[in-house]
């Protein structure tokens, strides 16, 4: 299929977008609306308690973005007008019945109009809780699922799930479906309707002890999801739900046209609308802003060891493909891992190249106002290694700041043996009031150095 071709699909087309506020829903949108103007319409499903708010939401959180810039210059004046006829934000909750559009003419017209839904919604934090986890990412996909089954026109469901249901083997991941039941590791057992039983049991039990707060029932919430995660295999509550929402959409798709889509670790934008555009601080940003700032001057990895990124606007083109290719396939189920780790891997040395060489040609500019000098990052590639490395760069600088400490003392009382004891009692309280004490009592001069190496030991 032609790039011409794929676009042509989009024409005359309605589209519903879950989860339209999000990183890559709000992409996506943008690359419809700029390539395709002759769309027929974008529902976009946004969390909201009505139709006036959730309107508001896509204005702040989608077009008042840069990533709308190049959309804004297309359209000019006539923006508006343009979005008013191809965008409707609808008020909703994927966690309900009908994704809770509550307004039933409304209803009835997406029913009748839509061609493709496209499932974006998802909580992505590695340890949500448990409840919320599940209750997004696979009984949320089971409710897009029964959505798109009513849908009298619909060519296609394309479900955003992620490379990383696969887990943590090595070696090449295939582009194969999880069935009911099926774990990681091999245990039986795993049922997706008793994972909510287990999960409406525990906050029973939490909710009737007196000592318990909100608290304590979020991080007994999060333990609960790791514990059943790392039970059937999976490293972390996000793709372990995930995968269960794999598993029930799969089951229970019919007829009905399936794409599931599973990208690597999403990074910022390529070239399309602009390059570089990234919302938020997302998965591996983290490292580079910590740099930059100086703050990171070791890590603990292997330098050889390949991180598979894919731009976003990357992850949008195959998405769009996968829809134009796949649409009206009665019964089909597709599976496509999208990622950089075969065809063009990077290394994380590679990385940490690129960012010295950015940051020495744009530094960060601290709070004041001096550039960030940074330097080429330590990496450690064993825990011996970092243990060493600690060692010099800390800890042995504070044994020996200890021994001058130790070694002053002696030397003052030593040189006041003669004095009398008042006079030597009140020498000594004076001396104490200046000399760094890094068992952790209060002192009154420290050296900004001195009260970093607390901090290191502590």
């Amino acid at each position: 299929m032609t790039e011409l071709g794929i676009v042509d699909f989009l024409e005359n087309k309605v589209v519903l977008i879950t989860g339209a506020t999000g990183f890559l829903a709000k992409i996506f949108m943008e690359k419809i609306l700029r390539v395709q103007p002759k769309v027929k319409k974008l529902y976009l499903l946004i969390r909201a308690p009505e139709a006036k708010s959730a309107l508001h939401r896509f204005n702040v959180e989608a077009m008042s973005k840069d990533l709308f810039k190049v959309l804004k210059e297309k359209h000019g004046p006539n923006l508006q007008k343009f979005l008013s006829e191809k965008v409707t934000a609808v008020a909703g909750d994927i966690t309900c019945e009908d994704l809770g559009v509550q307004d039933s003419s409304l209803k009835a017209q997406m029913f009748k109009e839509i061609d493709v839904v496209v499932n974006a919604a998802a909580t992505t934090n590695f340890d949500e809780r448990y409840d919320t986890a599940l209750n997004l990412n696979t009984f949320g996909a089971k409710n897009v699922l029964n959505f798109a089954k009513k849908c009298v026109n619909i060519k296609l469901l394309l479900h955003v799930s992620t490379a990383y249901v696969s887990g943590e083997k090595p070696g090449l991941m295939l582009e194969t479906p999880y069935y009911l039941g099926e774990s990681l590791n091999g245990k039986n057992g795993l049922d997706i309707n008793e994972e909510r039983k287990i999960v409406e049991d525990k906050l029973k039990e939490l909710k009737s002890d007196i000592n318990a707060n909100d608290k304590t029932i979020k991080l007994a919430m999060k333990d609960l999801g790791m514990q059943r995660a790392n039970y059937y295999g999976w490293p972390n509550t996000y793709v372990f739900t995930k995968a269960l929402g794999e598993m029930i959409i799969g089951h229970l798709k019919g007829d009905l046209p399936l794409v599931i889509l599973r990208p690597t670790i999403v990074t910022s934008t390529f070239k399309e609308p602009i390059p570089g555009w990234v919302e938020g601080i997302r998965t591996i940003d983290s490292l580079a802003l910590g740099y930059g700032k100086g703050q990171l001057t070791c890590f603990l990895g292997n330098p050889d060891a390949v991180y598979d990124v894919v731009p976003a606007d990357m992850v949008v083109n195959a998405m769009i493909v996968a829809i134009a290719a796949h649409a009206n396939q009665t019964g089909s189920e597709m599976i496509y891992h999208v990622g950089s780790s075969v065809s063009n891997p990077v290394k994380f040395c590679r990385i940490q190249r690129c960012g010295y060489r950015y940051f020495t040609e744009h530094p960060w500019i601290g709070k004041d106002g001096k550039p960030v000098i940074v330097g080429e990052v330590t990496v450690l590639n064993s825990m011996a290694s970092f243990h060493r490395y600690i060692g010099l760069r800390y800890l042995l600088p504070l044994q020996w700041i200890r021994e001058c400490n130790s070694m002053e003392r002696l030397v003052l009382s030593r040189t006041l043996l003669s004095s009398s004891p008042d006079r030597l009692q009140s020498t000594l309280e004076e001396q104490d009031d200046q000399i760094v004490d890094l068992g952790g009592n209060s002192t009154t001069s420290r050296s900004p150095g001195s009260a970093e190496g607390d901090g290191m030991a502590t």
